[in-house]
């Protein structure tokens, strides 16, 4: 009786011990292989909900730009204070409507790299730290407000 309980003890020895000794060689593999996102500057995109911004000329509301925006970052967003979405969007919608130069009837004409590069700065300015890398237009219309309110 005494065999039989020794010998099924050195079984679960032996298999703990495989167990461990398997997943510590795995994660051994796994941190050797993984490159290190910070030396090689990786980044990463995200993609930012719509933002309504209204157009006044003459007084009156004449429609709405909606843009669609995403942007790219370094690994080092963790260190952020804030996250930079609430600042692109303010950002986005403060360059938007206080834009004295945009033509919203013909928006093929506006000077988005101006304004992407722009977000950057200013988003980076306000984080005092440059996370931000790059600001992506996905989409840039103009909705007049009788297709709005109909």
């Amino acid at each position: 009786m005494i065999k039989l309980i020794a010998s099924c003890a050195w079984v679960c020895l032996l298999t703990a011990a495989a167990g461990y000794a398997t997943t510590f060689v795995k994660l051994d593999h796994a941190a050797a292989a993984a490159p290190d996102d910070s030396a090689s500057g990786a980044m990463e995109y995200k993609k930012l909900p719509p933002i309504n911004v209204p157009m006044i000329a003459d007084g009156a509301v004449q429609g709405y730009v909606v843009a669609e925006l995403g942007y790219t970052y370094t690994q080092n967003l963790s260190k952020a204070p804030v996250p930079p979405d609430v600042y692109l969007l303010d950002e986005a919608f403060r360059a938007i409507y206080s834009d004295t130069t945009l033509d919203f009837h013909h928006l093929e004409r506006y000077d988005v790299t101006g304004l992407t590069k722009k977000l950057v700065d200013r988003v980076n300015q306000r984080l005092h730290m440059p996370v931000v890398k790059d600001v992506l237009v996905q989409e840039l219309n103009f909705f007049p407000k009788s297709d709005v309110f109909r």
